[in-house]
């Protein structure tokens, strides 16, 4: 079973693709930047804590709309502008765990869209089913 997953208090997308799809147990979480999805803006342009954390907002509301929590993200991908942020984004990133953390790798790319600073995509497993 593929289903399409869609949540309002994430940013729409902004190209074709969807924000998640679930495959059976398994739900893919496309990258989130740190886009306010009511003003679809930064929420700053310049500061890569505070984007990460409004991308990890934005993954979080993905995942109460399907009702599963950060314990359910088995495998993130996070991609920064620069890796000198490594350590920031680090930071902020643990604090979205309570047990154990997801397998992940971190790589830094010369552009992201709307020259976000971080992006981070996840996938998911829902356990229960």
């Amino acid at each position: 079973m593929r289903e399409t997953i869609f949540s309002e208090n994430a940013p729409e997308p902004i190209g074709p693709y969807s924000q998640a799809v679930r495959v059976n147990n398994t739900y893919y979480f496309s990258g989130q930047i740190g886009l306010d999805p009511e003003s679809g803006e930064f929420v700053s342009e310049t500061d890569v804590v505070l984007q990460t954390q409004q991308v990890m907002k934005n993954i979080t509301a993905l995942l109460v709309e399907e009702n599963l929590t950060t314990s359910n993200i088995v495998k993130s991908s996070i991609f920064l502008k620069d890796m000198n942020d490594f350590p920031k984004v680090n930071d902020e990133y643990s604090k979205w765990f309570k047990v154990v953390f997801p397998a992940r790798e971190t790589v830094e790319v010369s552009r992201l869209p709307k020259d976000a600073l971080v992006e981070i995509s996840v996938i998911c497993v829902n356990d229960s089913e």
